[in-house]
């Protein structure tokens, strides 16, 4: 590299190196602290970056913490309201995606717009519709009505609908040419071709899931139906709180968002290239 060329980056790279560690920062501190023994003092300032004895114990005393059903059956329902989140998303969200990406039809750029305008309302003001509705329809204290309202979101249908219309016009006059079907030019071609915002997608959508809080604690009732963060609230009351088992909980709830982000990441940084370059 030409030192003078070297010299003008250095400040971009420091710049991205303190942005990093800034955003790296909670999530080390919690790693920390779920890492920190009984004896430590997890308060001092300033805050020790490394536990002076490390220890898995608060990891294993969860386990024992957490009421019935327990740890484990808390994570499993996570991994399972997360899946049928995302499938559902995925399943409802493509078709539609694609019809107003790639279809000519009266009022398309009308339903667009009506689309992106819902991203102004806010999230507390559609809970009342939500729960009446999903009360409506029996859905109350299951997963399906937990999952069902978020299955088509503006930002899905957006982020899938900019991924469809970048794929280039002469791949789908192709397969038309060869008498492939709208069906068939949808299934063989343009979702293959469009495997990095789907990725993309799968992943924001899965850790959303994952962390959702408000929503699971207004459907679920039955404790035996709690996701984990649910589970772990029962660690923290008015009066007193460990800290320690709390963030390790949280450590342990990151776990499925770092696998399903190595899972799909040659994917998702392929939709990173493209929105870059494009």
């Amino acid at each position: 590299m030409n030192p003078a060329r070297g010299l003008r980056t250095l400040p971009i790279y420091a710049l991205l190196l303190l942005i990093a560690l800034l955003t790296l920062g909670p999530f080390l501190w919690s790693l920390s602290t779920s890492l920190r023994g009984q004896g430590e003092n997890i308060y001092a300032l300033p805050a020790p970056l490394f536990p002076q004895h490390p220890t898995l114990g608060n990891f294993f005393r969860l386990t024992r913490e957490l009421p019935s059903p327990g740890l484990w059956r808390f994570f499993g329902n996570s991994l399972g309201l997360a899946v049928l989140d995302t499938t559902l998303v995925l399943l409802f969200s493509t078709p539609m995606a694609y019809a107003l990406a790639r279809l000519r039809f009266p009022g398309r750029d009308l339903i667009l717009t009506l689309v992106l305008v819902t991203l102004l309302v806010p999230g507390a003001v559609q809970i009342i519709p939500w729960f009446l509705t999903i009360q409506k329809l029996g859905l109350y204290n299951t997963y399906l009505g937990v999952a069902l309202p978020g299955a088509v979101t503006a930002f899905s249908i957006f982020l899938l609908r900019q991924g469809f219309a970048a794929i280039p016009n002469e791949l789908e006059e192709a397969g038309r040419i060869d008498g492939a079907s709208e069906w068939q030019t949808f299934w063989r071609i343009m979702l293959p071709l469009a495997r990095p915002v789907l990725a993309t997608l799968v992943i924001f959508n899965f850790v959303a899931s994952l962390n959702n809080f408000l929503w699971p604690l207004i459907v679920l009732e039955d404790r035996d139906l709690f996701t984990l963060p649910l589970g772990l609230s029962y660690l923290q009351s008015h009066f007193s709180f460990d800290q320690r088992l709390i963030t390790a909980g949280a450590v342990l709830a990151t776990v499925p968002s770092v696998v399903i982000y190595l899972l799909f990441q040659r994917e998702f940084v392929r939709g990173l290239e493209g929105a870059v370059k494009g």
